[in-house]
């Protein structure tokens, strides 16, 4: 969501017409859409937290951010849910990959399997994640 710049303008429309499976990898922006790290002050929740923040949260991430926890109440899941959920509900995605650290983030992970995002949510997270 964060990282899409490239792949639609360069090669979505390609894999399309190809019929080439696309399946992408830091689908959570290392743990970014997951909402751990909202502000620099989160920079400690991990060891990798301070590259994170200094590559994601800014006005754009913010924004992607804000999006994300809108449709994740409207759902009653988590934010990775919703991120995954969104990935996987564009035609051009055949599998996103996203890595659990324990059992209670590949729940939340797994719960993307059973969104089916109405066209509103998505457009929000287009919108908010628009480059």
């Amino acid at each position: 969501m964060y990282n899409r710049a490239d792949y639609e303008n360069n090669l979505e429309q390609f894999c399309l017409k190809n019929n080439i499976s696309v399946v992408p990898y830091y689908s959570l922006a290392s743990g970014f859409l997951s909402g751990k790290y909202k502000s620099s002050a989160d920079s400690f929740k991990s060891p990798r937290g301070g590259g994170v923040i200094s590559r994601y949260l800014d006005e754009r991430g913010k924004r992607i951010l804000k999006a994300l926890e809108e449709v994740a109440n409207h759902y009653s899941v988590g934010m990775a849910t919703i991120a995954i959920a969104w990935l996987a509900a564009r035609s051009s995605i055949t599998a996103p990959i996203a890595s659990a650290t324990n059992p209670e983030q590949l729940k939340e992970l797994m719960m993307s399997t059973k969104i089916d995002m109405d066209d509103t949510s998505i457009q929000k997270l287009n919108d908010a994640s628009s480059y």
